[in-house]
Parts: C-alpha cells; structure tokens; sequence
C-alpha cells in the first residue's frame, strides 16, 4: 500500500455514484472554465426563507438556552407543531409524545430508517426510478433492494397487481418505500392507492416508507396530495417522512420529521441516538413559526414553479421533446427521442446550450431515456434558459 493511501470499507465501493456529487463537479468544473451556465440538476429552491422564520431562528439563537444539546426526537413544542400541521393538513391524529421524531433535515431520516428495522439479507422494495437515498442505504446496511418498475402507463406508480402475485408466490419483504408527489416524475398518488398500499402491508406483514416531502408544492389547488397515513390502517404500518426544505425553501436548513407508528418512530430515534444529537433547537423554534406559514407560503411558491414549468416545457416541445406537465413537485421528468441516451442527450445540452440537467440513469434503470430539470432556477435565468432552447433548436 503506498503511503497515504487507504481502501475505503467494501459497502462505500459498491455504491454508484451520488448523481448530485456528479453534477455538482461538472457545475463547478464548468463555472470555472468561465462557462455560463444554467443549472437545472439540483432541486434547491432560489427563493429565500419566509422572513418571520429568520426572525424567529434569529430571536433562538441569541437565548443560550438553546446552545447546549438539543433533545434527540425534538423538542416538546416541535412536535406539538408538526401534529397540529398534520390534523389541520391532513386530518391525521398523532401523539406528539409517541408518534412525532424531530430530523436533520429529512433525507437523514429516509437513509437511517433502514439501518433501524432491515437486517442483512431482508427485501426491501425500492421504486425505480427513485430518489437514490432509498436504494444506497438499503444497500449499506445489508438489504437486498427490489425493484418496483415505474412506467407512464402506469402513472408511474408501482403495480400493485403484480406485487400482490409475488408476494402470495412467496416474496418474503421486510419495508416497502413510496413517494408521492414523486421525484423525479412529478406524479401524484391517490388515496385511493395509498389504501391498498396498507391493506397489503397489513396482509404481509411489511413497514411502510412513506417519502411525502413535496405534498405542499402542487398545482391544483383542488387536488391537495395526500397523506398515506390518511389511508385505513396506515398507521399500522407505516412512517411518512417530511421537510421544510421544499415547503418553505429551508433546504439547508436542515430540519424535518418523521410520523406515523409509534414503534417505528421510537425505533428510529433510538438509532438516530447513536449517530447525531438531534437537530439545533434554535431552527426547531424557526420550524415552527414555519409549519404556521406552510400553506399559504407553499401556495405562493407553487404559482411560482407552475410559470416556470410551462414555460420550459413549452421550450423544450421545440426540440421535439413531449416534456408532460406534473401535478406536483418541481421536476420536470423528459422522455428522450428513441436511441438518445440519458448520460448523452445531457452532455449535449451541456455543450451545445450550458444547460445542466439530471441524467434519468441516475434514478435507477428505469430512468434511462429521461432527463430530469428542476424548477428551483430563479426567472430571469429561466427566460434565458428558454432563449437558449429557441436558439438551439433555430439551428443558431
């Protein structure tokens, strides 16, 4: 071995790479050749933090009583917050005390959530595509992911029909994760669907992983997503996991939440106390002036990204691409003309236009032939963007 020089542990080598690592380098490689570039990768919201939850991070941090460590699930009046949002929003019932745990930022509780209920060898089902966090740390801490195609005839939601047969053929699995509204496909579900999810669950005996970090940004307002823990028996299954980030532009922030079944919820705090000592109690206070604000706020920043999303799909049919207009989320998910390849049709739009857009591979097989753009580019670069996109397909 040369001096210097160490292997990194087998779990850390078998991950592909994070997409937005990826995309993060060739942003800034390009940034630095002085190229101006356009990013459409990351789904990082441009517009600032409400100002009464600045404030109110502002009015906390200056009490020392909030410098010292904070408690792991939360703090009391936090998680009275977010079971007050959830029985206003979606009429849930939940015990702060038992069935509410106070996250740093969400994708922490998604990825240490298996590490918490999976062991080695246990199936968990994965959709594809999907965010990469669900399958990497199944991965991590020993599971075996299973695939769940999503396809447009489907409405990119899994086929439950045919889990159903392979569950009965003998389909032993240990946690099921969903998202709705989807990233990357934008694609809402039903409750419908949400019902089924947990009487199939209930049926064979499985967690439910409920992703719902976009249920506030959407663009009709009369079909509000909702949650699957408004589906019967849910509960009794399930978790759903939940951020600022998205809803009130908190991404680095860092504060979320996860709810749901109160053994699930103790059993991922009681992980999450062995890694981290729970999240800065002065953005716990800003949480929760924010949670007051949620709907409208989301409200006004879904108009926002519904303008945005018009105007560059409609850009994008100039270059013979049918990008389809999502009910919610800030994504748009574009399917490629045949033999045109994620990785390709992306560095091409690099070097043609100085557009940054997510490859669809790197949301799992089944997002091959896609790009992903999102919505979360300020306006003026979003005019510019479509200029661009006139341009290129003009031949200019």
């Amino acid at each position: 071995m040369r001096r210097g020089t160490f292997l990194r542990a087998d779990r850390l080598r078998r991950l592909p790479p994070y997409p937005f690592l990826e995309l993060d380098r060739k942003k800034k490689e390009a940034i630095a050749a002085g190229r101006p570039l356009i990013d459409f990768g990351v789904g990082d919201p441009d517009r600032p933090t409400p100002r009464p939850v600045i404030a109110a991070l502002a009015r906390a941090a200056r009490d020392p009583a909030t410098h010292r460590y904070p408690l792991g699930a939360g703090t009391p009046a936090f998680r009275r917050a977010v079971a007050g949002w959830y029985a206003r929003r979606f009429g849930v019932r939940l015990d702060p005390a038992r069935e509410v745990v106070a996250l740093v930022g969400s994708k922490e509780g998604i990825a240490h959530f298996p590490w918490a209920f999976v062991n080695p060898g246990e199936a968990v089902l994965v959709p594809d595509p999907a965010y990469p966090v669900y399958r990497a740390n199944v991965g991590m801490c020993g599971g075996r992911a299973v695939t769940m195609p999503l396809s447009p005839e489907n409405g990119f939601l899994p086929d439950l029909e045919s889990l159903g047969r392979r569950l009965r053929g003998g389909l032993k699995v240990r946690m099921m994760f969903i998202n709705y509204p989807n990233n990357p496909t934008g694609a809402t579900a039903p409750l419908e669907f949400y019902r089924r999810v947990a009487a199939l669950a209930r049926r064979h005996g499985f967690i439910v992983a409920s992703d719902n970090a976009y249920s506030e940004l959407f663009y009709d307002r009369k079909a509000r997503p909702p949650s699957f823990l408004e589906a019967t028996g849910a509960k009794d299954v399930g978790i759903e996991f939940h951020s600022l980030s998205k809803t009130l532009n908190m991404t680095g922030w860092r504060i979320g939440f996860a709810v749901g079944n109160a053994d699930l919820v103790s059993g991922l705090a009681a992980f999450k106390g062995n890694l981290d000592s729970g999240a800065f109690e002065a953005v716990q206070q800003a949480g929760i002036v924010g949670l007051r604000l949620a709907t409208p706020f989301a409200a006004r920043m879904s108009a926002v990204y519904r303008a945005r999303r018009d105007r560059v799909a409609d850009a994008l049919r100039l270059l013979g691409l049918p990008a389809p207009r999502p009910a919610a989320a800030i994504y748009l998910w574009v399917p490629l003309p045949p033999g045109e390849t994620s990785a390709g049709y992306a560095a091409w739009l690099m070097e043609k236009a100085d557009l940054l857009v997510t490859p669809g591979s790197g949301f799992g097989a089944h997002g091959e032939g896609y790009i992903r753009l999102s919505l979360s580019v300020p306006d003026l670069k979003v005019r510019e963007a479509v200029g661009r996109i006139e341009r290129l397909a003009a031949g200019l």
